[in-house]
């Protein structure tokens, strides 16, 4: 059981750098943007790993299991280490001296003694000669992928590149923003660009009917300040959208997206307070964007005194 938690402990321990990359490169954004078929083959492969490491992990118990029994049945192979032992000094710990043996003995360095505690001569551990050898043999890929070959990512190269996708994933961010607006979710935009998008559909669609200046025709004044359906700005967006069949009017919701509605939304709005060439006459009631503030009380002075004629 010693062995199987060291196994264990060693897989654990390779497997926290994956982890903590998998955590680093939002795993669990990429998991929601799968379909089904995709989530189901990773489930599988999930499935198959799991197996996979059951079985190893059963391959060593047996491996154990075999070595305890040839032992029993052959006593002289009750002295010699087992396979993970042999392991272990090959390849992560080396050969250990005995304390105080002629081997620790032979190796203490006498020049190198410092209040009474003298420095062994030891080689490295095999771990660490392997990770030694891996850092030369990785410093010489990644020399030749940056330096000979051109082909990886300089630092600035990697962030003009995570630029790029950010703007990308912004102006998704931002069509779907554009996308969901509503009669409860639309602001006045007041931004030149909006404006001049909202008037040039103005006059490819509502001109006809409400003159290139908003003062009106078959339909009403747009620039009083007098409106048949509300002059709020989530107002004006309800009957462009939905129309007023019974007036004429039609919806406009099939032909213009939810950001040129509000755009021309919007127009309409400025032209408030212009002067057309030929206006019609108020319809409507008259609309005010703010309640007139409550007629304030007169102001008494408390510390007054009334003079009282005798």
């Amino acid at each position: 059981m010693k062995k199987l938690f060291s196994i264990l402990t060693l897989m654990g321990g390779l497997a926290i750098p994956a982890l903590a990359q998998t955590e680093e490169s939002n795993w669990y954004t990429t998991l929601s943007s799968m379909d089904s078929s995709q989530l189901t083959l990773l489930i599988i492969l999930g499935v198959v790993l799991v197996v996979i490491v059951l079985l190893l992990i059963l391959m060593v118990y047996l491996m154990s299991f075999m070595a305890a029994v040839f032992k029993k049945e052959n006593p002289a192979l009750a002295n010699e280490p087992s396979w993970w032992d042999s392991f272990k000094e090959r390849f992560v710990t080396g050969k250990l001296d005995a304390v105080g043996g002629k081997e620790e003995k032979a190796k203490m360095m006498s020049d190198h003694s410092y209040d009474g505690i003298t420095e062994l001569d030891n080689f490295m551990p095999p771990w660490l000669q392997w990770v030694f050898i891996g850092t030369i043999g990785f410093a010489v890929i990644y020399f030749v992928d940056y330096t000979v070959l051109g082909t990886g990512l300089t630092g600035e190269e990697e962030y003009q590149e995570e630029l790029r996708l950010e703007a990308i994933a912004a102006e998704a961010r931002k069509a779907n923003m554009l996308a969901g607006i509503d009669e409860t979710t639309v602001v006045f935009d007041e931004s030149a660009p909006s404006l001049s998008a909202g008037k040039s559909i103005f006059e490819s669609n509502c001109a006809a009917c409400h003159a290139a200046d908003g003062g009106g025709g078959v339909g009403p004044n747009l620039a009083d300040e007098y409106w048949i359906h509300g002059g709020s700005i989530q107002d004006v967006f309800k009957i462009v959208k939905y129309g007023v069949v019974e007036k004429g009017m039609i919806p406009w919701q099939d032909q213009l997206s939810p950001e040129q509605i509000q755009q021309v939304s919007s127009f309409i709005l400025s032209l408030k307070g212009t002067t057309p060439a030929a206006p019609k006459a108020p319809q409507g009631e008259l609309f005010s964007a703010s309640p007139a503030p409550a007629e304030a009380a007169p102001v008494t002075d408390s510390t007054a005194v009334v003079a009282t004629i005798e």
